[in-house]
């Protein structure tokens, strides 16, 4: 009986034991995967045997070299999907699509994207369309823990340190991204300390405070975390930890409850209040010398007058400056006669004053002129003296970050952007609340844009000027020129114009290019509107405020011209407004005609006549005269160019000329209609061929006749 409970209790303890894993194994009910695998170079890492739970989130761990690692992925449907996808994220890259393999499960290939600065990643995972090309309706999200094994370590090669004075020695790591930096000074420690950035590495900056041995312990954080060796995340590095021997200054360094004292007149006669350090030592009543060098014979930089003790070991002090100085240069050194006493250091510098402003614009180079644009960036630099302790700005203007920012005390580059809506005409430089004398002065943008703005208007509606390339033939008269101007389109939401400045020559000439009229419209006025952002800054009495008709210029009016006459007028900028040539357009108006009616005299000579029922080729009549009103056609596209044809209507004296006695010879007057052809035309004589018909009025019949003549135009 025993021996048989025995075994059923083993038997149950492998059922649970098999079981367990199994449970492990199995996927959650919905969902998409049931497992997940990333390769790491030679490594891999599944779940569930590389999955930690973070904030009640189970998440696959693993480990990185590079910020920019590559990983094959593998995943394994719960069950059958039509195919399995991966979204897109900004985390990482799908570098080929997932491939479904033999097993069943999805591989593909991702790159990651700075895992180090990418706290949380997700991979999404969606079942592919359906047949009917409708969208997934389930997906499954496997987040990441990315983990990596940084180094630091600390070597100090030197290891004396002294009082007051900073040093500054590099951590060495293999991924300073890795250390998180909070560049703030530690406070109340006999080694103070602090970790900043330096281009690609790290710097650990030291400052001492008392003697002694000391020693220095380094607990730094990461920014992404490791396993620890009870398998838990942590994000502390090792601690660091170096022996340093401080030792005393020879001098010992006073610190001052001011770091600027002003040098001017009244700082070197009435002198400044000073507290300095360690007051005690100091007798009272007595002035000590300061001078930027330990040895005696140094120049003299400040007086130093001690007037009464303090409480918290101080001194108060009356400075008196005689020359400048900057902290930069050295430290100051406090003497009781040419002997040394202590140390100290501020700067004594003039206080901040501006002698010289310059402005660049783009594309520009720097001058005096301080006028600038509403909307444009520019380049304004301060010359003088100690602006670094200014605090410098321009009324109104907003300032762009620049890299290539220049910043002395003896030059100052700010880069400002002038807003479009600048309400004031000066702006002051400030130096806090105090001008220093110098204004920027607003102007209106003036630039000359393009004439698409100006549209004309002849008799077929408004047209741009810029649409009209080449002479317009207009085959209608022309009740008057009209010009329009669209002042909205001038100015454009972040590019502006400002007035446009035009002139306007017109000439009018007939067919035979006979001058008619000309007039000039010298200082013709566009100012833009809405909605340019400074429509309200352009108006003003000198501009055009409607259309512009040309009948107001013109003693003979457009109506009033003939055939073939020609409105030429040529649209540019005002040059001396732009200091620039600006834009140029010509229009040029034709009142052309597709036929021309007028009255022909010709003399035809040996026409050949005949008539209905003649036999042979008929007769040669003599030298005729011809009267004919006829129709001539131009060609079309060309300026008052006739065709070499004719058709017209009239009577033909035959034999008209010939005034022999000879009863042969046949004198008749004919109604006929010719069509003649000109091959050869010499001024108003022409040397036409005529072809056509008509009826003999004495001999009462019809007849036909060819022939050449010689026309004469009325």
């Amino acid at each position: 009986m025993r021996l048989s409970l025995l075994w059923a209790c083993v038997l149950l303890g492998l059922g649970l034991a098999l079981a367990g894993p199994a449970r492990g194994q199995a996927a959650a009910p919905g969902a998409l995967v049931r497992g997940v695998t990333l390769t790491l170079d030679t490594t891999r890492y599944a779940q569930p045997a590389q999955q930690l739970t973070v904030a009640g989130e189970p998440r696959l761990y693993f480990y990185y070299r590079t910020d920019d690692q590559a990983a094959e992925l593998r995943a394994t449907p719960t069950g059958p999907v039509r195919s399995l996808r991966l979204l897109p994220s900004a985390d990482y890259k799908l570098q080929d699509s997932l491939v479904r393999a033999a097993d069943g499960s999805y591989r593909g290939t991702i790159r990651f994207r700075n895992l180090t600065a990418t706290p949380f990643v997700q991979l999404v995972f969606v079942a592919g369309a359906d047949s009917a090309g409708r969208p997934p309706r389930q997906q499954q999200i496997v987040s990441l823990l990315p983990l990596t094994r940084s180094s630091l370590d600390l070597r100090v090669p030197n290891s004396e340190l002294f009082v007051g004075e900073e040093r500054v020695v590099d951590l060495s790591t293999d991924n300073p991204g890795n250390v998180r930096v909070t560049n703030t000074w530690t406070r109340g420690q006999d080694i103070d300390y602090k970790i900043t950035r330096e281009g690609p590495g790290l710097r650990l900056h030291l400052l001492p405070n008392n003697p002694g041995p000391h020693a220095l312990v380094l607990n730094l954080l990461a920014e992404r975390p490791r396993l620890d060796a009870d398998g838990k995340l942590t994000y502390a590095y090792p601690p660091l930890r170096q022996d340093f021997t401080v030792k005393a200054s020879r001098l010992r360094f006073l610190s001052v409850d001011r770091k600027d004292i002003a040098f001017d007149e009244a700082g070197r006669l009435q002198g400044t209040e000073l507290i300095l350090d360690d007051g005690q030592s100091f007798d009272l009543h007595r002035t000590y010398r300061l001078e930027a060098q330990q040895e005696p014979g140094g120049a003299l930089v400040a007086e130093l007058y001690t007037r009464n003790y303090l409480t918290n070991n101080r001194v108060l002090c009356q400075l008196r400056v005689f020359n400048p100085h900057r902290q930069t240069a050295g430290y100051l050194y406090i003497k009781d006669g040419d002997v040394a006493r202590y140390i100290t250091n501020f700067d004594i510098a003039p206080r901040p004053h501006v002698t010289a402003v310059s402005v660049l614009h783009r594309g520009g180079d720097w001058t005096s002129n301080l006028a600038v644009g509403p909307g444009e960036i520019v380049d304004v630099r301060l010359e003088g003296e100690s602006l670094l302790k200014g605090r410098f700005h321009v009324e109104d203007l907003l300032s762009v970050p620049s890299d290539s920012s220049v910043r002395s005390d003896n030059s100052l580059v700010y880069r400002m952007q002038v807003p479009l809506g600048v309400v004031r005409r000066r702006l002051a430089i400030l130096e806090g609340a105090t001008p220093t004398g110098f204004v920027l002065t607003v102007r209106e943008a003036q630039r000359p844009h393009p004439l698409n703005f100006v549209s004309v208007s002849y008799g077929e509606g408004p047209l741009p000027v810029t649409r009209l390339s080449g002479p317009v033939l207009y085959q209608h008269s022309i009740p008057d020129v009209v010009f329009s101007f669209n002042t909205a389109a001038i100015d454009e939401a972040t590019t502006l114009y400002g007035k446009q400045y035009l002139t306007m020559d017109v000439r009018v000439v007939d067919a035979k290019n006979n001058l008619l009229a000309q007039k000039t419209v010298d200082n013709l006025v566009i100012c833009p509107s809405d909605p340019s952002p400074r429509a309200a800054y352009y108006q003003d009495k000198q501009c055009q405020s409607g259309p512009f008709s040309l009948n107001t210029l013109l003693a003979r009016k457009t109506y009033e011209l003939d055939d073939w006459s020609r409105i030429i007028i040529t649209i540019k900028h005002n040059a001396g407004q732009y200091g620039e040539p600006g834009y140029t357009q010509l229009v040029d108006l034709v009142l052309s005609r597709r036929t021309s009616f007028d009255i022909d005299v010709s003399f035809p000579a040996g026409l050949l006549t005949r008539s209905p029922g003649d036999t042979g080729y008929g007769s040669f009549a003599g030298i005729s005269i011809a009267t004919l009103a006829q129709l001539s056609f131009y060609s079309p596209g060309r300026i008052n160019h006739l065709r070499p044809y004719k058709i017209g209507a009239g009577f033909v004296a035959l034999n008209a000329f010939n005034l022999t006695d000879n009863a042969a010879v046949k004198r008749d007057l004919g109604i006929v209609v010719l069509g003649s052809v000109t091959p050869v035309r010499t001024g108003r004589l022409t040397f036409p061929l005529y072809l056509g018909g008509g009826y003999l009025l004495t001999a009462g019949k019809p007849f036909f006749l060819l022939g050449p003549g010689i026309g004469v135009s009325l």
